[in-house]
């Protein structure tokens, strides 16, 4: 059974992982590498989207106990049974807008991934799936360095989950037609 770091874009999950499987002496299986290594990304409009069937089949043969994987996928092509903790890194939406223009996304993909932030959709999904195995860390605000410790922790002991709820922040700063409006 693998660590496996996900959540939505932006979020810092390939920085933290890098650190976290450095400090375990774990190789890193990074979902997006592999679907694009097997040539599963399809070309949708101004999106990628991926085979999720073929890229679960893509997985089967390269997970082990000396990996982390790490991807916002992770929730829809791994089978509990392969997961032995599902760290969630979630982000602050008013970072995740700044992260995402650096990156250059269009305003709908933006909106989406912000949306889902908010929503906690990765979150749910995971929870929904590996129940008991699933935490979430916020990663808003603090230092790589931080996270990483918390992370650390939170595979040594399986007690620190974070609870997470930017819908009730951005209600509280009306800014619900913002980020789900016209």
């Amino acid at each position: 059974m693998s660590i496996v770091i996900s959540g939505n874009p932006g979020t810092g999950k390939h920085t933290i992982a890098h650190q976290v499987a450095q400090r375990l002496g774990l190789s890193i299986i990074d979902i997006n590498e592999v679907a694009k290594n097997e040539g599963l990304f399809e070309k949708n409009e101004d999106t990628n989207d991926v085979n999720i069937e073929k890229l679960e089949k893509a997985l089967q043969n390269k997970i082990s106990e000396k990996n982390l994987i790490v991807g916002h996928l992770a929730p829809y092509i791994l089978n509990k049974n392969q997961v032995r903790i599902m760290i969630v890194l979630r982000r602050d939406p008013y970072e995740l807008i700044s992260v995402y223009k650096k990156r250059r996304y269009i305003e709908n993909k933006i909106k989406e991934n912000v949306g889902s932030e908010i929503l906690g959709v990765i979150a749910y999904d995971a929870i929904n799936k590996f129940n008991e195995k699933t935490f979430q860390i916020n990663n808003s605000g603090r230092s790589i360095e931080k996270t990483v410790e918390k992370v650390m922790s939170l595979i040594l002991t399986n007690k620190i989950s974070e609870e997470v709820d930017w819908l009730d922040l951005i209600t509280k700063n009306n800014d619900l037609r913002k980020f789900f409006g016209d």
